[in-house]
């Protein structure tokens, strides 16, 4: 047995050779030793790790075979939001992007762009502290995703550590953004070893690769093929780049595997030759695409442009046209949902779209079957929209038979026999029984969802047991339930139960935009809950709302406005929301802000900031119960203008809004 400093000594050779190493094989598909002498080293660093336990660090090699299994992944909120993107689906979209941006910069000029293959894959989120992998996760709603860290650093060609050069140290913390994989060959291994294993092959490699990284046994991550390429810096404190071609240069600096197929784009019409390459190239790639990204090059640039509501203005995901196949639509069936909409799906003889069995696609209403003059038994194309949804684009007349049928809806409900009725001003038509199981169910099923009141275990299997046996009738009558309840339903154990009166429990205390957005009105998603809660502060204060009140709220239009107040005004509803109350559901927003001197105030950021990040700048007045906003309007009560402040700035100046510097501000908030 070697002496302690001899040991650290030859572990940290071990170490760096192998990193670089897995770099030659795993990065650049170039190895310099055999396989046999790769697994040598690694023997031999694994034995010195056991003999010498504190020579083992969070970068070592040793730790990408996997960890003991979790019981369930942890919540994690990002530094700073990943943001979705717009869609483009053709050249003429494509130029009309870069027109919006000129326009809103005042520019005539060419602006320069990166071009990028548009993975189709998981988005995550890396944290590096002092060089070191410390957590990842998976995007989630952009805002909180999943940890899944000890997955995440299964994945072979992912530096745990940093590269650095002595003269540039690294961040303390550093945000990097990525899209986890698996490339077309790697699938095909992967699907055939399950079949062989008598284990169902997976429909695609996008969800071959989530379903990979959500594993809650890291050992079972570690035998899948994923790859991950890096493609944005988040917060990155003290570190100074000008542009995203710097950043992905200094990505790949730093060890981060960065997408070869990345280019420059010295104006918008490089950018549709890009897309139109990679379109006809696709097939030959090693991976899957289902589009382009283009981002504006510049990030002062961005930073001008800034974003609309969850999007940047800077960036766009210009969409391939969807792959399509033809198919025989067997039979229309109808699918009643949580609103009561009856909608007529098409069941299809199972085909393959873009290497995805398709065997559905929704005909979304009566109007569209008879558009598209759809009958049963007809031959049509079908694609996946986006090459994500199955959609019937239309049918080939010259291949019916005659022995085609047409499609009628059931003037009962299928679901619970209540008549069904179609409104004057709707394509749709309505099951208007209250009882109906189906529209009980999927009700139920939106208010505990993660988004909504995230009530844990509580599936779809266990909804339909708990409304099919009359256990509830409503969303309130879950917090009624007992232990007893659940353990009388089919194959749910002692144990589960408990956790699912615990996951109830829990679910009591939330926050008010949650709440909102579980009570399913119709047209009020996330983002206008949030809203709905930053404006009135309490259920209470929107329940109590006008239309007129509504309309003045900036992202709420006639329809929303008038959706929120008939939800409101519905006695049956007003019954559920006092049996909410009465279960002990806490009503109001946590945080406290009554008391601060910016409550209520409207905030738009413009510029750099020097001494903070600019979510970070938005999260202080959000905490101080202020109001964040996109866009300048009359009622933006500040602007605070940082360095390179543009046509923000100068449209606060024409309309005589308070202007704040960068110390004003944090005056302001710190008072």
């Amino acid at each position: 047995m070697i002496d302690f400093g001899t040991a650290k000594t030859r572990v940290d050779f071990l170490k760096d050779t192998i990193r670089y190493h897995n770099e030659r094989y795993y990065r650049f598909d170039a190895p310099e030793i055999s396989d046999a002498e790769y697994d040598r080293l690694m023997v031999e660093l694994i034995q010195l790790e056991h003999q010498y336990p504190s020579l083992l660090t969070p970068d070592s090699p040793t730790q990408r075979v996997g960890a003991k299994p979790l019981e369930k992944f942890a919540s994690v909120r990002h530094l700073t939001p990943m943001l979705s993107l717009g869609n483009a689906f053709s050249d003429e979209e494509i130029v009309q992007f870069d027109e919006r941006i000129k326009r809103a910069i005042h520019f005539t000029g060419d602006i320069r762009y990166i071009v990028e293959p548009k993975l189709d894959g998981l988005a995550v989120n890396l944290i590096y502290e002092d060089g070191v992998l410390k957590q990842g996760a998976t995007r989630g709603d952009g805002e909180t995703g999943e940890d899944v860290t000890l997955n995440i650093k299964t994945i072979r060609s992912l530096p745990l550590r940093l590269k650095h050069a002595a003269d540039q140290p690294l961040p303390d913390l550093i945000e990097i953004r990525g899209e986890v994989c698996i490339d077309v060959e790697g699938f095909k291994k992967l699907n055939l070893r399950r079949v062989e294993d008598g284990e169902p092959p997976f429909a695609n490699p996008r969800n071959a690769a989530a379903g990979s990284l959500r594993q809650l046994d890291s050992k079972i991550t570690a035998k899948r093929p994923l790859i991950i390429y890096m493609y944005a810096i988040g917060q990155a404190g003290g570190l100074s780049l000008s542009s995203q071609k710097q950043a992905l240069q200094q990505l790949s600096d730093w060890g981060f595997p960065v997408n070869p197929q990345v280019e420059e784009a010295h104006n918008i019409s490089d950018c549709i030759d890009y897309y139109h390459r990679l379109m006809e190239g696709r097939e030959n790639l090693a991976y899957e695409i289902d589009g382009i990204v283009i981002k504006v090059d510049s990030f002062e640039l961005q930073n001008q442009l800034g974003f609309v509501s969850r999007s940047p203005r800077w960036a766009i995901a210009c969409k391939f046209p969807a792959r399509q196949e033809t198919t025989l639509i067997e039979d229309i069936i109808v699918q009643v949902g949580r609103t009561g909409v009856l909608t007529p799906v098409a069941i299809l003889k199972p085909i393959s779209v873009g290497g995805v069995m398709v065997s559905r696609a929704t005909l979304h209403n009566l109007n569209e079957i008879r558009k598209k003059d759809i009958l049963i038994g007809d031959t049509v194309v079908v694609q996946r929209a986006g090459d994500v949804i199955p959609e019937v684009v239309r049918v080939l007349n010259e291949q019916r038979t005659g022995v085609e049928i047409p499609f009628q809806m059931p003037s009962r409900c299928p679901e619970c026999g209540s008549e069904v009725v179609q409104l004057e001003d709707e394509a749709a038509h309505r099951c208007i029984g209250l009882a109906c199981p189906a529209q009980i169910k999927e009700r139920i099923k939106h208010f505990a969802c993660r988004a909504g009141m995230d009530i844990e275990g509580l599936g779809d299997k266990l909804v339909s047991q708990l409304v099919d046996k009359k256990l509830i009738h409503d969303p309130a009558d879950l917090y009624f339930l007992k232990k007893s309840d659940f353990i009388d339903l089919d194959r749910l154990a002692d144990k589960s139960a408990d956790n699912l009166i615990t996951a109830l429990e829990k679910s009591k205390t939330t926050t008010l935009d949650k709440l909102i957005f579980a009570l399913g009105i119709r047209h009020v998603g996330e983002h206008v809950s949030r809203i709905l809660a930053g404006e009135f502060k309490s259920l209470d204060n929107i329940a109590q709302a006008k239309e007129d009140e509504l309309l003045r709220i900036r992202d709420i239009g006639p329809e929303v406005a008038r959706s929120i107040t008939r939800f409101f005004q519905e006695p049956q509803n007003m019954l559920v929301l006092d049996k909410l109350k009465s279960a002990g559901i806490h009503f109001k927003t946590t945080a406290t802000v009554a008391s601060t001197s910016i409550s209520g105030k409207s905030f738009v950021f413009t510029g750099t900031l020097q001494s903070l990040a600019r979510e970070e700048a938005k999260r202080l007045v959000l905490s101080r119960g202020g109001l964040v906003h996109s866009s300048i309007s009359p009622k933006t009560d500040y602007v605070v203008a940082g360095e390179a402040a543009g046509s923000k700035l100068e449209k606060a100046i024409k309309h005589n809004l308070n202007i704040l510097s960068e110390e004003q501000f944090l005056k302001m908030i710190s008072s």
